[in-house]
């Protein structure tokens, strides 16, 4: 039975792409709703029909309560499935939809406002029997309250905002001397991103483990949950990798924080998929705390999908249409295990700062059902699957309005070591050029001993961060890059992988007898000469090498470097300048190498000598676009060396900008405005002598 006609999608991305392929597989027309820089995103080309909602801006569109009910009234949508993030835990936006006539594919307000608030959820589940962490969860608290009840609570501490989730304002407090300033930072944060800035405190939990169950919940009474997974392998509380079931709990745990998380859900009459988090100790592992509910359907949820065969988004929609679930307790089975990496438009060897572009060219592994439907255990027997879930596209353009998750990728193993290898064997598969991604980094935290043998916590990665070794272009990547730059850009080089080879069927030929200079720039702001020859290159003056380059396929080459052979995806980006970009990427990791013209290497020459000479920058420039949403300074201040100046948030993601030097700051912004990626933001002038 289909149990609506017609389903609204109130979200974007991965996660609007994956409601519509259930929606598809169920006979149910689908509506995608977009802003004006999501015109000709793959959600939008996905679903039956399309509205526009607003700007670019979240809160003028996908925010926009009165802008989503009124596309589901003119659609003619019975229902709304609002994904994850944005509206989907606002309890206004379900009595919204309830007061139109629409059902909101979710829980009920009350269940919603319950669990909205981390400090009445928490103390409301305590009333049940749930255990809790130790803290000051009461509404209201100044910072000056905190500030004295914290001494109760004890040192080191966690500060969390009341609403909202991510990661976003949680901030870990060692001594009482950085707790003013922690708790005016979070709660900046929080009212930015949430319209709330309350906060609560809680005992910090030493190698703690992020383990959260998923539950099902119908109309009729009937609560289950579908085992659990591990969230562990996070960055500042944001969740990078996930799998299920964890490798920590037992068979007697498991069963306990299951019964948990349904009393949890039961306590607020909770309907539909939700997912309750708890915190459990790597020293302790009998031992596991209430953290929080999640009224929504979880990122990571496609592993729990791979290991019991069911899909939410399907029993979310029937659940919401009024049907009893048709799973008990009793037939919920674990099989085998899954594991996810979330892929970012990120540049995690500068420290994570969002990554924008246009994505020039795209490979994405994996057997996806095109119908949406998870591969359910019966069909396991072959062994390793993947699965990815993405919203990306050829020629898609990446900008910084919205958070920079692209897609996920998960597989399915036998076994959590067979899970293991297919994930990382997928991510190897995985390109992505034209945006910087994460990807090598994932394969990186694969790799690491503590992970592959299951012993997690949520601190792991930071403590790892100082020692992962990024891969830099070395002379076959300049040597590639150089070779293809080389070509006329109005000939068939220009037009990328997808036009006309470039290469003579025999291989690279120029057919110019004198060598020509090509310069192109590096990672790190520098340059790198390469001489071009007759089937030959010599890179910043070094050995003249035998050197052929031919297509290796569509978006691919082989390059022949003194008979050694190295292959290479490939595209090519058009820069504002005029100048040209080669992208190469092998095995996850990718390259962006500029061709540049005269100005660009001077300039970048220019940059050298004084980082040579350690000349510090006085100019202060945003490395990403986005809103300067603080500025910490006043206009002639005295700052010092490594003083926050102004706050930039893109991505969701706020970013310091410090001064480089001591001396006197002229300020060129002020919050609320617009920034572009290298614009100066601010300008230090030194001091005399």
């Amino acid at each position: 039975m289909t149990p609506f006609t017609k389903v609204l999608v109130a979200n974007r991305g991965e996660i609007a792409c994956r409601v519509i392929r259930t929606l598809r597989r169920l006979g149910i027309a689908s509506v995608a709703v977009y802003s004006d820089a999501d015109a000709a995103a793959r959600h939008v080309r996905e679903a039956d029909e399309a509205v526009r909602i607003g700007p670019a801006a979240a809160a003028q569109s996908y925010l926009s309560i009165p802008s989503i009910v009124e596309a589901a009234r003119a659609s003619g949508a019975e229902a709304v499935h609002p994904g994850y993030g944005f509206l989907s835990e606002n309890a206004a936006f379900a009595q919204a939809l309830a007061d139109a006539g629409i059902v909101f594919v979710g829980p009920g307000v009350e269940a919603l406002a319950v669990m909205g608030d981390k400090i009445r959820a928490k103390n409301h589940v305590a009333g049940y029997g749930v255990p809790v962490i130790p803290g000051v969860s009461e509404p209201g608290l100044s910072d000056a309250d905190l500030v004295a009840k914290a001494g109760g609570v004890g040192y080191p501490l966690l500060i969390k905002p009341s609403a909202g989730g991510g990661g976003k304002g949680m901030t870990v407090v060692e001594s009482a001397p950085e707790l003013p300033s922690a708790l005016a930072a979070a709660r900046r944060v929080a009212t930015a991103a949430f319209g709330d800035g309350t906060l609560l405190l809680e005992r910090l939990v030493r190698a703690p483990r992020h383990i959260e169950v998923q539950v099902l919940a119908d109309v009729h009474g009937t609560t289950i949950h579908l085992g659990e997974r591990e969230c562990s392998l996070q960055r500042r509380h944001q969740k990078v990798i996930e799998e299920a079931p964890s490798p920590l709990l037992d068979a007697q745990t498991r069963e306990r924080i299951g019964a948990a998380a349904c009393d949890a859900a039961r306590s607020v009459g909770y309907v539909g998929a939700g997912t309750v988090e708890f915190l459990v100790s790597d020293e302790a592992p009998d031992e596991f705390f209430f953290m929080e509910m999640n009224t929504r359907l979880q990122v990571e949820h496609p592993v729990t999908e791979l290991v019991t065969g069911v899909d939410l988004v399907e029993q979310q929609l029937r659940v919401a249409a009024g049907e009893p679930l048709a799973i008990a307790q009793g037939d919920v089975r674990l099989d085998g295990h899954a594991i996810e990496a979330r892929v970012y438009a990120e540049v995690p060897a500068r420290g994570f700062l969002p990554a924008t572009g246009r994505v020039e060219l795209l490979r994405e592994p994996g057997s996806a059902d095109p119908e949406g439907a998870p591969v359910r255990a019966g069909t396991h027997d072959a062994g390793a699957r993947v699965r990815v879930d993405s919203s990306l596209l050829t020629g898609l353009a990446i900008g910084s309005d919205y958070d920079p998750m692209l897609s996920k990728c998960i597989a399915w193993g036998r076994d959590r070591a067979e899970a293991l290898s297919a994930l990382d064997a997928a991510l190897a598969d995985y390109t992505v050029l034209g945006v910087a991604t994460n990807i090598e980094y994932l394969r990186l935290l694969l790799a690491d001993p503590d992970v592959r043998a299951g012993h997690l916590d949520t601190t792991l990665i930071e403590r790892r961060l100082e020692h992962l070794v990024f891969r830099a272009p070395g002379e076959p990547e300049y040597a590639a890059a150089a070779l293809i730059a080389a070509q006329d850009p109005a000939g068939p080089a220009g037009a990328g992988p997808a036009g006309a080879s470039p290469w003579a069927p025999d291989g690279w030929r120029i057919s110019a007898p004198a060598p020509r200079r090509v310069t192109l720039g590096t990672p790190d702001g520098g340059i790198a000469t390469v001489r071009v020859g007759p089937s030959t290159v010599r890179l910043d003056g070094g050995p003249e090498r035998k050197a052929t380059l031919a297509p290796d396929g569509p978006g691919a080459v082989v390059l022949a470097l003194d008979g050694e052979e190295h292959r290479f995806a490939w595209a090519e980006a058009s820069e504002p300048t005029g100048e040209r970009t080669v992208l190469l990427g092998e095995a996850g990791w990718s390259v962006a190498l500029p061709a540049l013209g005269r100005a660009s290497r001077l300039e970048r020459v220019r940059a050298a000598v004084h980082r040579h000479e350690g000349e510090a920058d006085p100019e202060v420039r945003t490395p990403m676009p986005g809103t300067v949403v603080s500025v910490a300074v006043e206009q002639g201040a005295r700052v010092e060396e490594g003083q926050p100046l102004v706050a930039v948030e893109a991505m969701k993601m706020e970013h310091q900008l410090v001064a480089a030097l001591a001396g006197t700051v002229q300020l060129h912004v002020t919050p609320g405005a617009l920034v572009k990626a290298d614009q100066v933001v601010a300008t230090i002038i030194p001091a005399a002598g």
